[in-house]
């Protein structure tokens, strides 16, 4: 583990003339906890009161709960144009620092032998920061199209929010041609990821005292051979497939995660509950998925649980539903994002963005951002400012390939 200190350990390289222009955004966005479960408004009000500065207005999406927002900006084309043009995305919330081991204080950043340290600097911080760093030279440029700038919340839980203010560009009749979402990846074209689809379950049967078990229905037993029929469903996927060799793991997957029933050593359980998900190839429907989970607990367990006890029950709940992307190689998008990294390797990852939500709304879209996905989600997470100034160099060239004179 690195150790922190602020005397003659202190590497800081803030007067090197290689440290990149959005570092002081990204600093400022990681010292905002916008973990899922905290309000990300703060951070929201921050970046659009910036924008407004600059003269760009912002749209503040959200659901029923205060303190959580999207926002989405634009940087209009030299004409005044709002509509078409490209979208750069990211996802203002970062996972929880519970349980973890940190050196430092994840929401106070530490910059230590050319890496930034703090929750949200790889996932997905550094890209916005970047894209903030640079609206003011969209401002100067001719842009033959506009460049919109969209930060939402609760993707890491889901990607719940993304889909509200999806929605509200259709109603307001806003069709961009193109959408480039920053999550890491070491700043390479990604063309594909899986989708990510998790539900909750609900198993009722009925209490009794554990010396009378005839009398009782146990939640928990039959909730254990649905999950286990889960683990069979994955398996078949393991074995048989479809696959598809470009991602790490080829194959369509599903686990269950959280369980909770019973409430004593003595008492036969009335009520199992239990999350699973699953993430599908792209290419291959999720709702088979659940469709064939279900249906197991329709014909097979719940009539042998009806004859236990007539009230018995299962129900399935939707908790949240990421599509995957697969993006055409012959989409502007992804021939642009190609030609600005110089990169045509095929690559395809098993985790989930919001791309495929875009990209589901009829907006092509392809996934590139600074930092290593290795780094995500775990203690003394950070990003390089070398992937930093990469990435900058690559808004640039996005920046004057959007231009009047070489606009896409």
């Amino acid at each position: 583990m690195f150790q922190i200190d602020g005397g003659q350990g202190d590497t800081s390289p803030r007067t090197s003339p290689r440290v990149p222009a959005s570092l002081r955004w990204v600093e400022r966005l990681v010292s905002m906890d916008t973990t899922s479960r905290i309000p990300n408004l703060g951070l929201v009000e921050t970046v659009r009161d910036a924008l407004r500065a600059y003269g760009i207005e912002s749209v503040l999406t959200s659901d029923t709960r205060n303190g959580w927002a999207n926002l989405f900006a634009t940087v209009p084309s030299y004409t005044g144009e709002t509509n078409g043009g490209v979208v750069l995305s990211g996802h203002t919330d970062v996972v929880p620092v519970d349980g973890q081991q940190w050196d430092i204080d994840p929401f106070r950043p530490e910059l230590r032998e050319g890496k930034l340290y703090g929750r949200g600097t790889c996932d997905m911080k550094g890209f916005i920061g970047a894209t903030l760093a640079l609206v003011p030279e969209m401002l100067s440029a001719r842009l033959a199209k506009p460049i919109h700038l969209a930060l939402s919340y609760d993707e890491e839980i889901g990607c719940a929010g993304a889909p509200l203010m999806i929605a509200d560009l259709k109603k307001r009749g806003l069709k961009p041609t193109g959408c480039i979402v920053g999550e890491p990846t070491g700043m390479r074209p990604i063309i594909a990821h899986k989708g990510i689809n998790i539900y909750r379950c609900c198993v009722r049967g009925h209490a009794a005292h554990s010396s009378l078990t005839p009398k009782g229905l146990n939640a928990i037993e039959y909730a254990a051979r649905l999950i286990c029929h889960i683990r069979d469903v994955a398996d078949t996927f393991r074995a048989e497939g479809p696959f598809d060799d470009l991602y790490d793991v080829p194959f369509t997957t599903m686990q269950t995660s959280t369980i909770q029933g019973g409430i004593a050593l003595n008492t036969v359980p009335a009520e199992c509950n239990f999350a699973f998900e699953f993430r599908n190839l792209p290419t291959f429907n999720p709702e088979k998925v659940i469709d064939r989970i279900e249906k197991y607990a329709r014909e097979q367990l719940l009539p042998q649980m009806l004859r236990e006890n007539p009230n018995a029950g299962i129900e399935f709940s939707k908790v949240a539903v990421a599509p995957g992307l697969d993006a055409a190689e012959q989409a502007a998008i992804t021939q642009l994002v190609r030609a600005l990294t110089a990169d045509q390797d095929r690559r395809k990852v098993a985790y989930g963005t919001e791309a495929g939500l875009f990209e589901q709304a009829g907006i092509p879209s392809i996934v590139c951002g600074p930092g290593n996905i290795e780094q995500a989600h775990k203690a003394n997470e950070y990003v390089e400012l070398a992937q930093l100034a990469e990435c900058e160099k690559f808004l640039r060239r996005f920046i004057v390939s959007m231009s009047v004179d070489t606009g896409h």
